[in-house]
């Protein structure tokens, strides 16, 4: 009998999703205007406490509004990771600067040690601007990525960022829902941290609208700007007049009226993965030279991916346990290639990477739908269990 598959991560779509496109739909209200639009935005600046959201096409336009938002330009750079997705960093080659790849810690997220150490030994001050000593560019701001929905340090990195006086965007694309629980910054929201936020609603996202995103802020004239550029910086509401190059990046309505629906029910999704992420880890133990990587302490993730570390212990190397689970008909995946060994990054800077190699050769990404069940992650861990015996 043929096993049915499980796949990496797919959306769950039983709640308010054809009810609220249908309407849509029947309003006629369907492309980059219509009252779902503004609910989506309203109801996302509620959920994560921000003074205001603007909806994008997908992370990574919202990414890159974020960066002309901060004046990012030729001859400036841009703080970035090396372990991330590439959509991360590419805008910031569409503004015509260049990334500089900083290291992980233990969390995945970029090290606050090597960025202070980055900063304090490598840039100088001048002026009102900090000059990276080896290309003599401008520093101009710094990306943060909460990989996994995993939170990084963002009360090291932040009180470091403002020592500098650079501001922060955070790539929360994986990490709606993630929050601080004690701290200096308790009750704070991933993405809504440092200075402007990104969520991204792709189609294996936590939460989906087939493909979108989010920006917010809680400057307000930064947002007024970020709706303006998206809407091609048409500067009358009625007269094709535009003041400056925008772009085409506003979120449709039948899009939003997907990620009202999947916003409803975000908060079970998170627990369902809660419980699966638990259920991994408790039946892990088990599993010589299996674990899986923690999530931040003083914080509530998302648990939108589970990262799999593999150590010395267990038979198998990181491409033949992915084969392994694809014959059993399950969907597994790699992390990243480091995006400073990239053909189009190989000539940028990348600071004192080390860690980063270990957990590109060590993390797998298992199961971890909104929808899998207690059945489906018992399947996973048996098989794994088998290949190491």
């Amino acid at each position: 009998m043929t096993q049915s598959f499980i796949p990496l991560s797919v959306p769950s779509l039983k709640g308010n999703e054809l009810k609220y496109v249908t309407k849509a739909i029947k309003d006629e209200w369907v492309s980059t205007a219509g009252p779902y639009i503004n609910s989506f935005e309203t109801e996302i600046t509620n959920y994560v406490n921000a003074k205001g959201s603007v909806a994008v096409q997908n992370g990574t336009s919202g990414i890159h509004i974020a960066l002309k938002l901060l004046g990012v330009s030729e001859q400036d750079e841009v703080i970035a990771p090396t372990l991330t997705f590439i959509a991360a960093v590419n805008p910031i080659k569409y503004c015509g600067a260049s990334p500089v790849f900083m290291d992980c810690d233990e969390s995945l997220g970029l090290d606050p040690q090597k960025l202070k150490v980055f900063l304090d030994e490598e840039c100088e001050k001048k002026g009102d601007e900090l000059i990276n000593k080896k290309s003599s560019k401008v520093i101009r701001a710094i990306i943060v990525v909460h990989v996994f929905g995993n939170m990084s340090d963002m009360e090291s990195i932040m009180e470091i960022a403002n020592d500098y006086n650079l501001p922060v965007i955070e790539d929360a694309t994986e990490a709606i829902g993630t929050f601080y629980t004690k701290g200096k910054l308790k009750g704070k929201f991933a993405g809504t941290i440092g200075k402007i936020g990104v969520y991204s609603f792709n189609g294996n996202k936590i939460m989906t609208t087939g493909g979108g995103g989010m920006i917010v802020s809680d400057d307000i004239n930064l947002l007024e700007r970020a709706r303006h550029l998206t809407t091609q910086a048409k500067s009358d509401p009625l007269y094709y007049t535009h003041d400056e190059i925008g772009y085409n990046y506003r979120m449709t309505n039948l899009q939003a009226a997907l990620g009202l629906a999947q916003l409803e029910q975000l908060e079970n999704f998170i627990n369902v993965k809660k419980r699966n992420y638990d259920l991994y880890r408790n039946e892990f133990t088990s599993i010589d030279g299996l674990s899986l990587i923690s999530f931040r302490e003083n914080t509530r993730p998302n648990y939108w991916f589970y990262g799999m570390k593999i150590s010395e212990k267990y038979p198998l190397e990181r491409k033949d346990i992915i084969q392994r689970l694809s014959d059993n008909s399950i969907q597994a995946r790699p992390i990243w290639d480091l995006i400073h060994e990239q053909l189009p990054y190989q000539d940028t800077q990348a600071y004192n990477i080390s860690l980063a190699y270990n957990f590109l050769n060590s993390i797998i990404n298992i199961p971890c739908s909104s929808s899998l069940t207690s059945q489906e992650v018992q399947r996973v861990i048996k098989v794994l269990a088998e290949l190491n015996r």
